[in-house]
């Protein structure tokens, strides 16, 4: 068996020119994402290889962009965009909402929107305004559109590649802060999971801790956390936003009779909101506390010198589990 380190950033480039080398209609398409290989060096070295008729560098236009890509989707492509920045994805909001998500419902089926739409999001990298937003619950909130979210090297290889394989179009989310952060050994042999499906990260039996993208990383450091002081939180890393697979979570909380979610995004109306009212719904006679929520603050997204205090942290996840054994 063949394996490397691979970090998130490598694991999305090696995903897409996988893709781009097994399918010659996959092309990508954004704003500096050719000659200079994305704002993250995401799509490095594509366009050398690939050349400019597939990798395509953009207007500055996000608008024009995802139009650009709905007609390349009727005519038999399976375009993949990048935008550059959360914050920038909201010109191309009518086009995704209005075109990108309704044309096969329209259609009746007949017609396929195959489209990727890549979007760094979530913050922690000190950037100003408009770069470090978390859009997500705008999109699972929009019929026809999958929202996945990536939280490691791995799956970011696999679940790019999966995702440009869908038929469908696919909201690509991708925790910006962590590009360059971590390694994980990559297995390019395996059998990956199905896209669209939560996973256990961390096996435990007190409290479940539901997470995604960025968060699953800060989950994880409470679970280790929280082992020190005798307790076992149960980590799940949810993966995919809309449509959700809450087997996996159901399962543990019924379990634990406990249950704490985080997301950046704020609290008020996000992913946590829906998971909170499923779990109550479908796990009522086994909790043993209400579903708690540990999300930003309801404002805009703060000057960079201030979004530690902004963004869910170690100690708010731990205050919210400890909140959960109060009950």
């Amino acid at each position: 068996m063949s394996t490397q380190k691979i970090t998130l950033a490598k694991g999305l480039n090696m995903g897409l020119r996988k893709a781009m080398e097994d399918d010659d209609k996959v092309l990508l398409m954004g704003e500096d994402v050719g000659k200079l290989g994305g704002v993250f060096r995401i799509t490095d070295g594509l366009q050398k290889d690939f050349g400019e008729d597939r990798v395509i560098d953009s207007p500055l236009a996000e608008s024009g962009i995802v139009g650009t890509a709905v007609g390349m989707a009727l005519r038999g492509y399976r375009p993949v965009v990048e935008i550059q920045f959360d914050g920038f994805v909201y010109p191309a909001y009518d086009q995704i909402v209005c075109q990108v998500a309704k044309y096969t419902y329209r259609s009746q089926g007949k017609v396929k929107m195959p489209i990727v739409i890549r979007i760094p999001f979530g913050g922690g990298i000190g950037a100003v305004e408009h770069h470090s937003e978390s859009p997500e619950a705008q999109f699972a909130h929009t019929p026809g559109l999958k929202v996945v979210a990536c939280s490691n090297p791995v799956d970011g290889y696999w679940m790019i590649q999966q995702a440009i394989a869908h038929d469908d179009p696919v909201i690509f989310l991708e925790p910006k802060r962590q590009y360059h952060a971590d390694k994980a050994e990559l297995d390019e042999t395996a059998t990956p999971e199905p896209l669209f499906t939560s996973r256990v990260v961390r096996a435990g039996s007190d409290a479940t801790v539901l997470a995604y993208g960025p968060t699953v990383k800060t989950a994880l450091k409470c679970a280790e956390a929280a082992e020190s002081e005798g307790r076992s939180l149960e980590v799940i890393d949810l993966r995919t936003l809309s449509p959700l697979d809450m087997a996996p979570v159901y399962e543990s909380v019924r379990r634990t009779g406990r249950c704490v979610v985080t997301h950046e995004a704020h609290v008020n109306l996000g992913m946590g909101a829906e998971l909170a009212a499923r779990v109550t719904e479908e796990c009522f006679y086994s909790l043993e506390a209400p579903v708690l929520r540990v999300g930003a603050f309801d404002t805009p997204y703060p000057p960079s010198r201030i979004e530690e205090e902004y963004l869910p942290d170690l100690d708010r996840v731990l205050d919210a589990v400890d909140r959960t054994f109060a009950y």
